[in-house]
């Protein structure tokens, strides 16, 4: 069984929806778990969007990754660009991968906008998370 660690910054939005798709798509074949070089909370509006996908990450917490760094891991997941640049060092068959996801908590405004944006940058992690399963993760 693989195990597969996505690392965000705060390990509360974008970690969080690529650890409920990856879980998905793997099914038993792949241990995931997600983590933040800091640690920011669970984003409720991430757990709304997976939900209206069909995924429930409500009982997922947000977890440092040090809690991680005495397991072996064979696929590191840097979902945003500070994570990528503070990403510690994993000795041995770890293999890294970089996707830069936009932050959807960032975006301001109207409930309406903000929710449509945590809907598309869901669905890109959605689609990266699918291909990075096939193309890793025997099933």
């Amino acid at each position: 069984m693989k195990r597969i660690l996505v690392l965000c910054t705060g390990n509360s939005t974008r970690s969080q929806m690529a650890h409920g798709y990856l879980q998905r798509f793997a099914g038993t074949n792949a241990d995931v778990l997600s983590a933040g070089v800091e640690t920011h909370g669970l984003n409720p509006k991430a757990v709304q969007v997976m939900a209206e996908d069909g995924v429930d990450i409500s009982h997922h917490t947000s977890n440092l990754v040090d809690e991680y760094a005495h397991l072996p891991i064979d696929f590191v997941i840097t979902v945003c660009d500070s994570a990528n640049e503070r990403c510690p060092v994993w000795i041995g068959r770890t293999h890294r991968t970089h996707h830069n996801f936009e932050d959807p908590s960032k975006v301001t405004g109207d409930p309406e906008v903000v929710m449509n944006n945590y809907r598309r940058i869901r669905d890109q992690i959605k689609a990266f998370s699918q291909a990075f399963i096939e193309l890793n993760v025997p099933v």
